[in-house]
């Protein structure tokens, strides 16, 4: 399209112009989607490779229609013409701020981490982003990562000074 001026006056030109609109919800946190290691395949560095088990379920696919029209009537109240819609399905990977692989809970039984975000079987381990969120909202979640974090960071500190990590 061009750069600075001709790009600008390009976009004031009337032309085939498109938009896109993609639409994400909530993946409910099911306990059969795991990441596991896999000591069988292994990295080029001889590390245990992840072997990924997720899927969405019938809460996921039911809610696809749904985003699809409400996109549509958005669209269409805000003085769009010619609205097409499609499914161009989806599966867990594709979006961004993916949770839930090293769930937080009050036993090592069925978490991976306790309520600091510490590693039940490595206590000088913390993870501070989306893992141990189970499932989230579709707004931007880096806010919460930083709190946790926040959180984490001072509870690490208190134990060391304790001497206990």
């Amino acid at each position: 399209m061009g750069l600075g001026a001709e790009l600008k006056a390009k976009l004031f030109t009337p032309g085939h112009w498109r938009l896109g609109v993609t639409a994400f919800a909530e993946c409910l946190p099911y306990e059969d989607n795991r990441i596991m290691l896999n000591f069988d395949v292994t990295d080029k560095h001889g590390l245990p490779t992840l072997t990924m088990d997720a899927e969405f379920k019938d809460n996921e696919r039911r809610m696809r229609p749904d985003m699809m029209n409400n996109a549509a009537e958005m669209l269409e109240a805000a003085g769009f013409k010619d609205i097409k819609t499609y499914d161009d399905q989806s599966w867990p990977g594709l979006g961004i701020h993916e949770m839930g692989t090293a769930r937080m809970g009050r036993s090592p039984k069925n978490s991976v981490l306790n309520g600091n975000n510490q590693v039940w079987e490595a206590p000088n381990v913390f993870v501070t982003d989306g893992s141990c969120m189970t499932s989230a909202g579709c707004q931007n979640p880096s806010l919460t990562y930083m709190a946790l974090t926040a959180r984490a960071a001072n509870y690490a500190v208190d134990e060391l000074k304790k001497m206990n990590l």
